[in-house]
């Protein structure tokens, strides 16, 4: 396999705080890989590392076969870059803010329009407006279409969904699936659990550390325990209760329910008798399919 993105052995320390413990991976050419993890996992600094805005303290990464502090300035010229934070010229509007992008790569907007069609599409009736008076979704493209304007073949994305709507989510996404279809490799970071299901590969990652680097599929299936859903009328109790039981590995609240997984040699059944001694018989103990969340927090557990 050739790949886009070669990690090896990355190391990086903010003063006493390690941010990054020997992160070791490959990233394929033509996939969307996804760093999934909470704030403050590591993702930001792995992905300025990447792009040549912050040195490692060891160990070396390589991008579109750039390195990434040799061939800095190389590898600037084949990557898209979209941070956390919008970034653009909020005083410039949409139409500046993209012909100033294709002009700093030295091509112009018809060269690579068709790169961006779509997208531009749905925000070039505000072309003559300030870019900071825009909506979050709005952003959120013209910063995507800024970033491939020059078509670049990698393209990083820091956390681009993060306070943006469900309806702008599910676009962005289909939007990075067709890119992927064309060729670009997209490396996306997300604090989002549901997210991870729409990589083809994923690396789980917390507190500097990757867990686990598989598709999402084979890390669901490989999780190898039972998980049930645990409801009650009055659920203010259940978390004390689930602590409390001997029962119990894990259990974290998902919503209006929690998802419990039994200590070896127990199962719903003692947890039934548990909840009925305890005085509650209107619980719904309901075994279910893990999620990548429940990978996620069984990996930190352990």
């Amino acid at each position: 396999m050739e790949y886009a993105v070669e990690i090896k052995g990355i190391r990086k320390n903010y003063g006493d705080v390690e941010a990054l413990h020997k992160v070791d991976i490959n990233i394929g050419k033509g996939e969307i890989f996804g760093f999934i993890g909470p704030d403050g996992a590591g993702k930001t600094t792995i992905f300025r590392i990447l792009t040549s805005l912050l040195l490692p303290d060891e160990g070396t990464a390589k991008v579109a076969g750039c390195d990434v502090v040799a061939d800095y300035k190389e590898l600037r010229t084949k990557i898209g870059y979209m941070p956390g934070r919008f970034s653009l010229y909020q005083d410039l509007t949409v139409a500046e803010n993209l012909k100033f992008f294709a002009g700093i790569f030295k091509t112009t907007i018809e060269e690579n329009y068709s790169l961006i069609e779509d997208i531009y599409k749905q925000i070039e009736p505000f072309k003559n407006r300030r870019a900071g008076k825009l909506s979050g979704g709005m952003k959120q493209k013209l910063a995507l279409s800024c970033a491939l304007i020059h078509r670049p073949e990698v393209l990083f994305l820091d956390e681009p969904t993060t306070g943006v709507d469900v309806v702008s989510r599910a676009e962005f996404w289909q939007m990075l699936q067709k890119r992927r279809d064309e060729g670009i490799t997209i490396v996306v970071s997300t604090p989002y659990m549901d997210e991870a299901a729409l990589c083809d590969r994923v690396a789980l990652i917390q507190k500097g550390k990757v867990m686990s680097t598989d598709t999402p599929q084979n890390i669901v299936e490989n999780f190898g325990k039972p998980v049930f859903s645990v409801k009650a009328a009055n659920s203010n109790h259940l978390p004390g209760l689930l602590s409390a039981f001997e029962g119990t590995s894990s259990q974290n609240r998902f919503g209006d329910s929690f998802h419990w997984i039994p200590a070896e040699g127990f199962d719903e059944k003692d947890l039934r008798q548990y909840f009925e001694k305890a005085g509650i018989n209107n619980c719904e103990i309901e075994r279910i399919s893990p999620g990548i969340e429940d990978c996620f927090i069984e990996l930190m557990t352990q």
